[in-house]
C-alpha cells in the first residue's frame, strides 16, 4: 500500500498535537515493509518530523538551503508553502498511490485526487462548539464539513469526537467513523537540568481563551496567597502578555507564577516533579497532555466533560467545569496529602498503557485499507 500524507498541518507547527500524531503514526507505519510512505514536501520546520526517520535526505538538503534563508531573516512562509502544495499537487497527479490523507482541513487537494480515496481525521469540533474563539470559524466549518462529507473514511480521535460529529451532523454515515485513540511516547530524562521550583501546580500549553486558564487563576490564586513557597509553572504557550502580566499583578501573585519555555526532551521533567497537573480547558477532542502526565507519574485534575473522562477514566481527579471553589479543593487535596497524591500517580500509570502509538497505528492501517477497499 502506498499512502499519500500532505504537509499542512507541518506547514504551520513547529510544535502541536497534530504534527505530533501523524509524525508518531506515520514512524510506525514506516516499519511496515507492505506500506510505503509519500511526503513530497519540500520544506518544514517542524520539530517532530524532523527529529524522526520520515525526514528523508532529499528533504534534509532543501531544508538546508531554505533555512539558510530563514535564518538571515529572509521570510520563506509563504515560498515553502507554495512549495510543499506544487510538490503534493504532482505527485497526486502521477496517481501512483492508494489512498491520500490530509493533514488538516484546507479542501485544495479535492480539484485533483480524482477517485482516489482520502481518510481524514477529526481532531474536535472546536470551532463549531466555540465559534466565538475563533476569527476563522466558519470558513474551518465550511471547509471541515466538505471534507467529512467527502471522506472515504473518518478516523475520531475519541468517541466523545465521533458523538460531536454525529450531533452536530446526523445526515453523516456513523459507519465511515472509525474512533482511534492517541499514544504518548514522553520520557522522563533524569539528566536535564531544569531550574523548577520545588514545589508547584503545573500548566502546560496555550493559555488562549477555551483552554480556560483564567478560571484556574481564581481557583488557586488563595492557595498561593496561602502557601509563599508554592508556585504555579506555566509551562510553554509563550511569554506573558504585557496583559497578562497587569492581571498577575493586580492579583498580587507575579513572583508565584511563573512561565517557562521547553526542549520537548525537557517536558517529562515538569510533569514528574509537579505536585499535579491541571488541564481547565473547556473542550478538547483527546487531550495528549493527560496521558503525557499519567506515564510521567503525575497526577492529573481535569473536568469532568468531553473526552476527559474517557482518557482518564479513574485515573483522574474530577471537577466541576463551572465552579472553581471545587477545582481548588481538589488541588487542595492534592497538595497535603502524598497518600492520595502517590494513589492517582499510581492509578495513571496503569491507565496509560492502554494507549501507544504502535496500536494506534495498525488501527490507522486497517482504516486505510478499508478505504482502498470500499472505494
Amino acid at each position: 500500500m502506498k499512502i499519500i500524507l500532505d504537509s499542512q498541518a507541518f506547514n504551520y507547527q513547529k510544535y502541536g498535537g497534530v504534527s505530533r500524531y501523524y509524525t508518531e503514526i506515520f514512524s510506525e507505519l514506516q516499519k511496515n515493509k507492505s506500506v510505503a510512505i509519500d511526503t513530497p514536501w519540500f520544506f518544514t520546520k517542524n520539530i517532530y518530523y524532523k527529529e524522526s526517520t520520515l525526514f528523508s535526505k532529499k528533504q534534509k538538503q532543501k531544508t538546508f538551503w531554505l533555512g539558510l534563508l530563514d535564518n538571515l531573516g529572509i521570510s520563506i512562509r509563504k515560498k515553502s508553502q507554495k512549495l510543499n502544495f506544487s510538490e503534493t499537487k504532482n505527485r497526486v497527479l502521477e496517481n501512483n498511490f492508494d489512498v491520500f490523507v490530509p493533514t488538516y482541513f484546507d479542501p485544495y487537494f479535492l480539484d485533483f485526487i480524482g477517485q482516489k480515496p482520502f481518510v481524514l481525521t477529526v481532531y474536535d469540533m472546536i470551532h463549531e462548539l466555540f465559534p466565538g474563539y475563533f476569527s476563522d470559524a466558519e470558513k474551518m466549518k465550511e471547509n471541515k464539513l466538505l471534507l467529512i462529507e467527502k471522506a472515504t473514511r473518518i478516523i475520531a480521535v475519541s468517541q466523545n469526537t465521533k458523538k460531536d460529529i454525529l450531533q452536530l451532523y446526523p445526515h453523516i454515515d456513523a459507519s465511515k467513523i472509525d474512533v482511534i485513540y492517541h499514544g504518548t511516547s514522553i520520557t522522563v530524562e533524569e539528566d536535564k537540568n531544569i531550574n523548577l521550583p520545588s514545589n508547584y501546580i503545573l500548566y502546560i500549553g496555550s493559555r488562549a481563551q477555551y483552554k480556560n486558564f483564567d478560571f484556574l487563576l481564581q481557583a488557586v490564586k488563595e492557595l498561593l496567597k496561602e502557601n509563599p513557597d508554592l508556585y504555579l509553572v506555566c509551562a510553554g504557550g509563550g511569554e506573558f502578555s504585557k496583559q497578562e502580566k497587569e492581571h498577575l499583578k493586580s492579583l498580587a501573585l507575579e513572583n508565584q507564577i511563573i512561565q517557562k519555555d521547553f526542549e520537548e526532551n525537557q517536558l517529562g521533567q515538569f510533569y514528574k516533579k509537579a505536585k499535579c497537573f491541571v488541564f481547565p480547558s473547556l473542550y478538547e477532542g483527546f487531550g495528549i497532555p493527560v496521558l503525557e502526565s499519567m506515564a510521567c507519574g503525575c497526577p492529573v485534575v481535569l473536568g469532568n466533560h468531553s473526552s476527559f473522562p474517557e482518557v482518564a477514566e479513574n485515573a483522574g481527579v474530577y471537577f466541576k467545569i463551572d465552579d472553581n471553589q471545587d477545582l481548588k479543593n481538589k488541588i487542595e487535596s492534592l497538595l497535603k496529602n502524598d497518600i492520595l497524591r502517590e494513589e492517582f500517580a499510581q492509578k495513571g500509570l496503569e491507565q496509560v498503557k492502554k494507549f501507544t502509538w504502535e496500536n494506534a497505528s495498525k488501527q490507522c492501517l486497517d482504516v486505510y485499507k478499508k478505504a482502498v477497499s470500499n472505494n
